[in-house]
């Protein structure tokens, strides 16, 4: 049986028959002028390639897509991390008792005094505050300069002070002038707070000196070393009669609750711990009121931030862990045990009853908490507004006590969080999946580039023997064609 050039063509072509395009991996010519030429070849690069593809494929998709779904996990997880440490920083608010001792001063004359409280202001009560004295910074008025603002006084250098503070002012000829003397001052280095400042009036000019702090050790004192020239016009000391003084300086006197006090500022610290005083005006006898109470509106506010901030991390877990029916689409957490175990801790510790000391006030709920249809919670106002003025000790330990609902989800979740939590251990198992399918996938395409290596080898020694056959086949057909034609033998 002879084996034509159409033959071996039909036959190799099928080998290419998986190929995407019309056109076959393997082709022989079958006229004579092709088959002279070799013209039998495979296309190697495309039938290794479709060979590599067929191999690889399936692989290099499974592990697409379980890199998919672990870099899905991960950033869910970093989601619901973030969630997290946001709902957190809503319950410092809450969840120690130092964050309830927030106390709120008022005055009951503020024409007299006005009051703050700090943080560490931790007693609350009433106090009667009188006010006999404001303190006073000095001011002094020089004799009149008969020549005016800008006659010369004097040259020579002028020694101010402050209570415990001096500085010197040099004058010479081209800053001798009243005027010029005041600029001096000001422009001094050193001037702890004196202030000058040119009158004038019909008797001549003055000098004005003022100080800018008060307290009866703010006094003003005034030397000069020009040897008695003109500027011992400008000396002052206690009971010098170069000036006369328009306000002594003094320190304030006040009394808290009977206790006497005195400062050389009329903002007063560390009279009442925690408390500051902005003494404005002199009381009668009677004094007036400073109230300390506790600050219901701050702790108001961040019992509604906690809601808030609650209904935020709820949206979260819905949406990481829920299943929209209507798009047939799941969160990229649902059905994880770390989500459900965190959920399950969250709601038991918001429906827990809390042991306060009050039968009364010892649930979210009892408070004006509530939970909507949705699962989020609201606030009634109201009822929390007379929760904190009724038992504000009660609503503090509903929050901050070792027990209450802010100090465990806190401490909850600070264990949730920390190194060697649930959390950072789904993290690590995630990383270290996401690292061995990297692994798998730089092995496949080095097992591939093999693969693709020693085909092409393979294929390119095919190609070549294909070739050979083609040429002998051609000469073959060539030399059966130019044989005589053998005639029949008639038989006898």
């Amino acid at each position: 049986m002879s084996v034509t050039a159409q033959d071996l063509s039909n036959l190799l072509s099928s080998s290419g028959s998986s190929s995407s395009t019309s056109e076959p991996i393997v082709s022989v010519a079958g006229s004579n002028s092709a088959a002279a030429t070799g013209g039998s070849v495979i296309d190697v690069s495309e039938l290794v390639s479709e060979l590599v593809s067929a191999a690889e494929d399936p692989q290099e998709s499974l592990i697409s897509n379980e890199q998919q779904s672990v870099s899905t996990q991960i950033s869910a997880l970093g989601t619901l991390q973030g969630a997290l440490s946001t709902f957190q920083s809503a319950l410092t608010s809450l969840a120690t008792p130092e964050a309830f001792n927030s106390l709120t001063a008022n005055s009951s004359d503020t024409t007299a005094f006005t009051a703050t409280a700090g943080s560490d202001a931790s007693t609350a009560g009433s106090y009667n505050v009188t006010v006999s004295a404001l303190a006073q910074s000095e001011q002094l008025l020089s004799n009149a300069f008969a020549g005016g603002a800008n006659s010369a006084v004097g040259t020579g250098t002028l020694s101010l002070s402050l209570g415990g503070t001096s500085f010197q002012v040099t004058i010479d000829s081209s800053n001798d002038t009243l005027s010029d003397i005041a600029a001096a001052i000001n422009s001094a280095s050193g001037n702890p707070g004196i202030t000058a400042t040119v009158l004038q009036g019909t008797g001549g000019a003055y000098l004005v000196l003022s100080s800018s702090l008060t307290g009866a050790a703010n006094t003003i004192q005034v030397t000069e070393t020009d040897g008695g020239g003109g500027l011992a016009a400008l000396t002052y000391a206690s009971g010098s009669t170069n000036y006369s003084v328009q306000s002594q300086a003094q320190d304030a006197s006040y009394s808290i609750a009977g206790v006497s006090g005195s400062s050389a500022s009329n903002t007063v610290t560390g009279a009442l711990s925690g408390v500051t005083l902005n003494l404005l005006a002199t009381t009668g006898n009677g004094g007036a009121t400073l109230s300390l109470s506790n600050d219901t509106s701050t702790i108001e506010s961040n019992i509604s931030s906690f809601v808030s901030a609650y209904n935020t991390l709820l949206s979260t877990f819905n949406q990481l862990g829920s299943y929209d029916a209507s798009t047939s689409t799941a969160g990229p957490m649902m059905g994880s045990g770390l989500l459900e175990n965190i959920e399950s801790q969250t709601n038991q510790a918001l429906y827990s009853i809390v042991n306060t000391g009050s039968s009364v006030y010892n649930s979210l709920a009892s408070i004006g908490i509530t939970t909507n249809s949705d699962g989020t919670l609201s606030v009634n106002s109201s009822t929390l507004a007379n929760a904190l003025s009724s038992d504000f000790s009660a609503v503090s330990q509903l929050f901050s006590s070792a027990t209450g609902v802010a100090a465990t989800l806190n401490n909850q979740i600070t264990a949730d969080l920390a190194s060697g939590g649930p959390i950072p251990d789904e993290s690590q198992t995630l990383t270290t999946q996401q690292n061995n399918l990297t692994t798998q996938s730089n092995q496949l395409s080095s097992q591939m580039s093999a693969l693709s290596a020693s085909l092409t080898q393979q294929y390119s020694a095919l190609n070549t023997l294909l070739s050979s056959l083609q040429t002998t086949s051609a000469y073959l057909t060539q030399q059966f064609e130019t044989l005589p034609t053998v005639q029949g033998v008639p038989q006898a």
